[in-house]
């Protein structure tokens, strides 16, 4: 993503641009209050999830939001929830993890040139994230996108599709969604995937072979890419 695109994404949105550094703080986040979790779980993270993985890496993997029980609990992305145990997995067999990943965020889990984020940085309300949430939190992904420079950008599911165009500043109808679909985006390249939820695991809608070719293909690219 050019730099000038994501400076003028920034300043539109109210967000100082820095070229060199995580554009998230979870104390500066200013997403919605959690304090009715904190209440009824106050052994939970329950605050803006930032992203896991290296500042810098090939690839990005942009997920919905923090879900109630996994990463707003442990404040890991993808961890702690049905999604995590697919995802980290997969990502370990082709080589972008130590290992396959817990529910632990202790657990000692480093991701190799492969970053993992969300489109929307809390939990939302009924545990899926509405327009209005992904447009307010797109800066913090159109800044991070600038600042990884992922050659590879993973859409889980179509509302992180739609949030990776804003980020790039272009109309959600400029590429389809579509499972195992791939999307010429300036200076990166999108591939899509049905999310690895617990709904379309159990439904068979994505299988782990087909998760698995999706990440297999992003390997295959990055390899080649070098």
């Amino acid at each position: 993503m050019p730099r000038g695109l994501a400076n003028d994404h920034c300043k539109a949105r109210g967000l100082a641009f820095d070229p060199d550094h995580s554009p998230f703080a979870v104390d500066l986040c200013d997403c919605g209050p959690l304090d009715r979790i904190r209440q009824a779980h106050p052994g939970y993270h329950a605050r803006p999830v930032a992203p896991f993985g290296p500042d810098r890496a090939g690839l990005l993997v942009v997920g919905l939001a923090p879900g109630l029980h996994g990463a707003n609990r442990t404040g890991r992305p993808f961890t702690g929830d049905h999604a995590g145990i697919l995802l980290y997995k997969t990502l370990h067999v082709q080589g972008f993890a130590s290992h396959a990943g817990s529910a632990d965020p202790r657990d000692g889990l480093e991701l190799l040139d492969c970053r993992v984020t969300n489109a929307v940085k809390c939990l939302p309300p009924q545990n899926k994230p509405l327009p209005g949430e992904v447009a307010r939190c797109n800066r913090y992904l159109a800044q991070e996108i600038d600042v990884v420079r992922p050659r590879a950008i993973l859409a889980l599911g179509a509302i992180a599709h739609r949030a990776v165009l804003l980020a790039f500043g272009l109309a959600p109808g400029r590429h389809r969604f579509a499972h195992h679909a791939e999307h010429e985006l300036p200076g990166a390249r999108l591939f899509d995937s049905y999310h690895c939820s617990r709904y379309n695991t159990q439904t068979k809608r994505l299988t782990a072979a087909m998760f698995e070719a999706v990440i297999r293909d992003i390997a295959i690219f990055l390899r080649s890419a070098r």
